[in-house]
């Protein structure tokens, strides 16, 4: 009978411990670019482009606006 393998040892520092309510966020841009009634119309159009391409770059443009906000909101401070 072959012996177990030792587990590495978990330290706290080495796990995640960042449960700040402001990574619910980040559902945002994953969840608003599914829902298909945004995408049901051909107008407005924005500069003869229809809703559907100027929605797509608004979605860049959401899911890097909340990215930043989340980073900002979460990173520690005095860890440098």
């Amino acid at each position: 009978m072959a012996a177990p393998e030792p587990e590495a040892p978990t330290t706290a520092r080495s796990r995640a411990k960042d449960h700040s309510p402001w990574n619910w966020l980040l559902f945002i841009p994953i969840v608003v670019p599914l829902i298909p009634a945004f995408f049901n119309a051909d107008s407005p159009r924005l500069f003869g482009f229809p809703r559907f391409y100027w929605l797509q770059l608004a979605w860049i443009i959401l899911g890097v606006a909340t990215t930043t906000l989340v980073y900002q909101m979460t990173k520690k401070r005095g860890d440098r």
